[in-house]
């Protein structure tokens, strides 16, 4: 299924928050794999609860990322 873009170039203020969206994704994504990787972060948690918990995290950055592409229907 290809993905319908518009040929209409994106207002000012969507333009900006793609580029916070997308600077939010990779911020939660490579919190996720700190959470579930680095073993010097200061969390009391053993190992597995540390990997649920991170690929939770990474698993709303996803989520968080699809919700850029939903077109709001009260928009111009």
């Amino acid at each position: 299924m290809p993905l319908n873009f518009n040929k209409e170039q994106k207002s000012p203020k969507r333009r900006f928050l793609f580029i916070l969206g997308a600077v939010t994704f990779v911020c939660f994504v490579v919190l996720g794999l700190m959470i579930m990787f680095w073993d010097q972060l200061p969390l009391q948690l053993p190992q597995y609860q540390r990997m649920l918990f991170g690929a939770f995290v990474i698993a709303y950055s996803i989520l968080r990322f699809s919700r850029l592409f939903k077109k709001d229907q009260y928009e111009d």
